[in-house]
């Protein structure tokens, strides 16, 4: 390990993907893979997807730009993970509005946020939180909650973590 790095960089990766690729758990993961083809312009790696026997999936990979997502069909005896996942985009009208015609709940509508973004957070019909970022160059940061602004972005992540799903 150079410089005492624990993780390791992309160049010394043997395999594909990042320093950091999440798998996600789900009851049918070929229909998960289509809806983040269609909502999120997300690439399927094919040569790597592994069907057991039954079909269900034991290994497939998604790319979302520069970054990998492994997903799993649910086996016997196994739960579903979703996952949460913060995810870089240019057109978040686009976005949402694939995500809902495909059966996903908006969370938090379109938000300014700080650092010239905006921010939306959409729940996806396997369970997975999308933290969806936009950039908006231009666009003022929001007053703080604390100091009289809009509670949209902390209430709604709030009332979502503490309902009954």
């Amino acid at each position: 390990m150079a410089d005492n790095q624990l993780t390791l960089k992309a160049d010394a990766i043997t395999g594909r993907g990042n320093t950091i690729n999440p798998f996600v758990i789900v009851e049918g993961a070929a229909d998960f893979m289509a809806f983040a083809e269609e909502v999120f312009d997300a690439r399927e790696v094919t040569e790597v997807r592994t069907p057991t026997p039954t079909g269900k999936l034991i290994h497939a990979e998604l790319r979302f730009g520069d970054s990998l997502v492994l997903v799993v069909d649910v086996q016997e005896g196994w739960r579903a993970h979703p996952g949460l996942f913060q995810i870089w985009i240019g057109d978040i009208e686009t976005v949402l509005r694939r995500a809902v015609d495909r059966g996903s709940v908006i969370v938090t509508p379109p938000t300014p946020f700080y650092g010239s973004l905006t921010l939306a957070r959409v729940e996806d019909p396997w369970g997975n939180l999308w933290w969806v970022y936009q950039p908006t160059p231009g666009q003022p940061d929001p007053k703080p909650v604390w100091e009289g602004g809009s509670d949209t972005v902390f209430r709604t992540i709030d009332e979502y973590m503490r309902s009954a799903r």
